[in-house]
């Protein structure tokens, strides 16, 4: 997937976001971008990484612009895992921060590994701050990497960004991430939150199957509480 370039004034532009794109098309560009990601022969998302993920942000399209007083900005979806398989997606809005990015007024794509319980638990929560409330790292890139790297020990949450066909891990220090109310009712039809969609094992709804039949194709075998692997199955 290509960066879009952003050369339309102030107004064109926030008017362009506002009236942007359905869920169906953003879940779209999520998939583009996962899988442009995952289909580098030598680099990308670690598979061990990815495999003990317990949930996944994606965040096509972050816009850094002028128009936004130098702000980051982006819309995507959440997907955490349901047993063996991944799970619904929740909408989310990622705002501010450092992103260590230089990226003029182009997009770019974000995917966010949360790795643990505890930054689970932020990501089912109303918002939380990278740094702040959660640590984040990060990510390191490539095929494989040591479980015993000190990004893979420590951070609650890995983080990678995906522009002009270059994939690295950035620092997403000082972000907001936040649910996506408004994106979720459009969504699922009706209100509905990110912790009913994340843990509650809510029914993909038919705009979000790619999505999740996706991530299922992506993923490796899951251990269990007891050790033993289990394959990832299909979404439901």
């Amino acid at each position: 997937m290509k960066a879009r370039i952003l050369t339309i004034p102030f107004l064109a532009a926030a008017s362009l976001l506002a009236v942007e794109s359905s869920p169906d098309t953003r879940l779209r560009h999520s998939m583009e971008a996962f899988q442009d990601v995952m289909k580098s022969p030598d680099k990308g998302i670690p598979r061990d990484l990815f495999n003990k993920a317990q949930c996944l942000v994606i965040v096509p399209d972050l816009v850094k612009g002028a128009f936004f007083v130098g702000g980051k900005y982006g819309r995507g979806f959440a997907s955490c895992r349901d047993g063996a398989s991944w799970g619904s997606p929740a909408a989310v809005r990622i705002e501010g921060g450092s992103f260590g990015l230089q990226l003029g007024g182009s997009s770019t794509d974000l995917i966010m590994l949360v790795m643990n319980r505890r930054g689970m638990d932020r990501l089912l929560g109303d918002k939380f701050t990278v740094g702040a409330d959660v640590e984040g790292a990060a990510g390191p890139v490539g095929r494989e990497t040591s479980a015993q790297t000190d990004a893979v020990l420590h951070a609650e949450i890995l983080t990678w960004s995906w522009a002009r066909g270059l994939f690295g891990g950035v620092s997403l220090e000082g972000a907001t991430l936040r649910p996506d109310g408004g994106e979720n009712r459009k969504l699922y039809g009706r209100v509905i939150s990110n912790r009913e969609i994340l843990e509650t094992g809510v029914p993909t709804p038919a705009a979000g199957q790619q999505f999740v039949a996706m991530l299922n194709r992506h993923s490796g075998p899951t251990k269990t509480s007891s050790g033993s692997q289990k394959s990832s199955g299909s979404q439901k």
